[in-house]
């Protein structure tokens, strides 16, 4: 991760709202009018993943309810301690991946930057929850060679800046990384991956929209939203920010026991992204993480949804239902 030194008074507003993030288990629940003996919280798995979950995202959980679809996802429960079957540490291969620190080459014609190992919500279900960001980010000792593989790789037309969440870097640093993919000739899309607009809605500033705006290369932002409760007006005013820019939003959820495992959650979510500028992209099966197996879905039970959720909505609002699988070229449908 690119160390940089604090200044307090001269933060903008998102920095400030991510350092007075929730990150105490027992805050969150007097936040939300709950006790321990209301919901599995495990002390453990908050060692084991520390809890982490702005203000604003806590604000749209309802108040004293344990199974409340947000408060799920960030959670530390005692279900992480149990093992399963096939579950582990980098399940969707990312590591074998690797083309040099921080350069991930799964498809073709694209390529990930693990821009930053830091994110603004802690997820319990993350599918790089154990990832070794240590060795694997973005560095300035490791930025020089990244961007000479980058250029060598001529048939690379986009680069997805991801994480951790690359939005959780400074303007200065995004400007001066993306003012650099842009000297590399053959790239032509920069995408976004990030729920930074939809967990701390306050990152969607001018000056990130200013580098945004002025970039040779296309950009795409992918949004990551599961449930429509998610989506309040603060997110839909940073949303429509982006929109001004004329910058194409898609949504990818991943399906959730306990979140979103509905018909009509599904369907709402879908509805809601709408309203606000968004297409559905994808709908992830779970990756077999470990410590996440209690969100899995069955891929009979998930069929079962997206097929209900084709006959409610039209096919521009129904996500591709599918699996991400280590080696395979593309992310296969279910």
């Amino acid at each position: 991760m690119i160390a940089e030194p604090l200044h307090v008074m001269e933060q903008p507003g998102w920095q400030a709202a991510l350092r007075n993030a929730v990150t105490r288990v027992g805050d969150l629940l007097e936040l939300l009018g709950l006790s321990a003996a209301q919901v599995p919280v495990s002390a453990r798995s908050d060692a084991d993943f520390r809890l982490r979950v702005p203000r604003g995202f806590v604000a749209r959980m309802r108040r004293g309810d344990p199974h409340d679809p947000l408060l799920r996802q960030v959670l530390p429960a005692t279900a992480e301690q149990f093992r399963t079957p096939g579950d582990a540490l980098d399940p969707v291969g990312d590591l074998a991946a690797a083309s040099g620190p921080a350069l991930l080459r799964k498809y073709a014609g694209r390529a990930l930057l693990v821009a930053t190992g830091a994110c603004a919500i802690h997820c319990r279900y993350c599918f790089r929850r154990h990832f070794p960001y240590a060795a694997h980010s973005l560095t300035n000792d490791n930025r020089a060679s990244i961007l000479a593989a980058l250029a060598a790789a001529t048939d690379v037309t986009e680069i997805i800046l991801s994480g951790g969440d690359p939005l959780l870097l400074s303007d200065v640093r995004l400007a001066a990384l993306v003012a650099d993919l842009e000297r590399v000739p053959h790239l032509r899309r920069l995408r976004i991956h990030t729920r930074v607009p939809v967990v701390l809605p306050e990152r969607v500033d001018a000056a990130l929209l200013a580098w945004l705006g002025r970039t040779r290369l296309r950009p795409v932002v992918v949004l990551h939203a599961n449930h429509a409760q998610e989506i309040d007006a603060s997110v839909d005013a940073a949303l429509a920010r982006l929109r001004d820019l004329g910058v194409p939003l898609l949504n990818q959820a991943v399906l959730l026991r306990g979140v979103n495992d509905s018909v009509d959650a599904l369907v709402q979510l879908s509805e809601t992204l709408f309203e606000s500028g968004v297409l559905p992209y994808y709908l992830h099966a779970l990756d077999p993480v470990r410590g996440a197996a209690h969100f899995a879905v069955g891929d009979d039970i998930a069929r079962a949804l997206a097929t209900a959720v084709r006959a409610r909505l039209p096919g521009y609002l129904v996500p591709t239902l599918v699996r991400e699988i280590a080696g395979h070229d593309f992310k296969l449908p279910l």
